[in-house]
Order: C-alpha cells, then sequence, then structure tokens
C-alpha cells in the first residue's frame, strides 16, 4: 500500500522535463534521483539531488564528453557507495550510446566533492528477440546488483534478471578513455517470480530493486501508467544468497 508521496519541485513548483528513473536515499533525509533525458524532447539528462520535502537542491548535467553521444536510453538507476569525502555516485544506463561497443553499456561514476565523471563497461546479455538493457544499479555491502532485462512480454520474454558485480572491480576510468569491462555473476532468474505473480503473463518493465535493512530484497515493475502496458504493477520478494 502507498501510503505517501513526495512531490519534486524547482523553485517552488512542481518540476517540469523530468523523467525520474532511479532513486538512492542520501543518508540525511534527502535523495539522489537519476533523470533520463530525451533530446528530441528537451528533456536533458541529469542527476538530480533533493531534500526530504522534495526540492531540488542541486542539478547534475552530464559531461559534453558523454552528451556528444547520448541516445534517449539514458541512466535506469542510481545507488550511493561511501560517505563524505568518499561518496561517489553510480548509474547505470540502460542501452548504448553512440561511443560504446555493441553489448557493452557505461555504469557512470560521479564524485559530488571533486566533480569528476568516470565510467566502466558493462557487457549485455544477447537477445534472442528485440533488445537487453540495464534497468536498477543497487550498491549493498561490497556488491552492486543490476537488473538487466529484455523488452518483450509473455512467451517471448527470455532475460529478467539480477546479476551482481564486485565493489572492488568498479574501477571508473575517465570518459572519453578506453573503458575496463567489469566481470558479472548471476544471482537471480526474475522470471520464474514475475510468472508466479501474474499467474504465467511476464510483464515487460522490471525496473526496481532495492534491500532493506533486514536484508529483505524486493522488485517492482513499472507499468508506464498504462501507456502500451496491460496495467500490471508488481512488487514481489526475491529470495537470494547474500
Amino acid at each position: 500500500m502507498i501510503t505517501d508521496a513526495i512531490r519534486v519541485t524547482r523553485d517552488g513548483k512542481p518540476a517540469e522535463k523530468l523523467d525520474l528513473e532511479g532513486v538512492a536515499v542520501d543518508g540525511n533525509g534527502g535523495f539522489w534521483l537519476a533523470s533520463e533525458g530525451n533530446p528530441d524532447k528537451e528533456v536533458p539528462h541529469a542527476v538530480l539531488h533533493i531534500d526530504g520535502s522534495g526540492a531540488i537542491t542541486e542539478t547534475i548535467n552530464l559531461p559534453e564528453a558523454l552528451l556528444a553521444h547520448q541516445t534517449r536510453f539514458g541512466m535506469e538507476g542510481i545507488t550511493k557507495v561511501g560517505e563524505g569525502d568518499a561518496l561517489t555516485l553510480w548509474m547505470a544506463v540502460q542501452r548504448e550510446w553512440g561511443d560504446d561497443t555493441k553489448g557493452l553499456v557505461k555504469l557512470l561514476a560521479y564524485t559530488p566533492t571533486t566533480g569528476k565523471w568516470g565510467a566502466v563497461s558493462y557487457a549485455l546479455e544477447t537477445p534472442e528477440k528485440g533488445w537487453i538493457g540495464l534497468s536498477e544499479i543497487t550498491a549493498s555491502g561490497e556488491t552492486v546488483y543490476i537488473v538487466e532485462r529484455d523488452n518483450q512480454i509473455g512467451d517471448a520474454a527470455k532475460v529478467k534478471k539480477l546479476f551482481k558485480v564486485a565493489l572492488s572491480d568498479l574501477k571508473p576510468a575517465p570518459i572519453g578513455s578506453k573503458l575496463p569491462v567489469v566481470e558479472k555473476q548471476e544471482v537471480t532468474d526474475l522470471l520464474p517470480l514475475m510468472k508466479s505473480a501474474t499467474n504465467g503473463f511476464v510483464v515487460d518493465k522490471i525496473e526496481g530493486f532495492t534491500i532493506a535493512a533486514d536484508g529483505t530484497a524486493y522488485a517492482v515493475t513499472d507499468n508506464d501508467g498504462v501507456d502500451d502496458s496491460s496495467g500490471e504493477t508488481l512488487f514481489f520478494k526475491v529470495p537470494m544468497g547474500m
């Protein structure tokens, strides 16, 4: 049951030109948000910080070295690693941008104290049909968990999976340089859980994953406000060995 909502505002008014796809608590009552841009609609790719009331306190635009190769398939998740001066924000880009090798997408790193950007490459699974991309990134302990999915529904859906990358493997290289490819390991196949949640029909967008304070893992789907969707929103526990 949804019991509350926070309206994101800019200068006291509901913020426009946002497509919020990722959220992470900042540890001080506020949140870090990842907004997926769309250059065709003049919606910028950006990282935002909001306070507990939803007011935007900082807007971090992507550097020109990244934007020169942008597409509309941008950041789908955000997570924070470290605290204070050692804080790094990690964002998962959904699909390849213009400077990526086919099958490789970026995990972006941003350090608020220095304003520096970096990235690593992440190798996608090979789709049987349609495309595969990233939908979430969540840090817990010494591990970063990543949701990878195809864009298929029903019987055509083949890849709805949770992978993990060791935090020690996330060593960002400067934007524009050759990026290291991280090693990933499969954690959980989410397809059986999604089938049981809908009595067999698999929806498209598994887009959220988090781990609660008690260690329980949860996943959630996005129904796009039923635009080109059958309407189900699934929220379920994810059994996993951590």
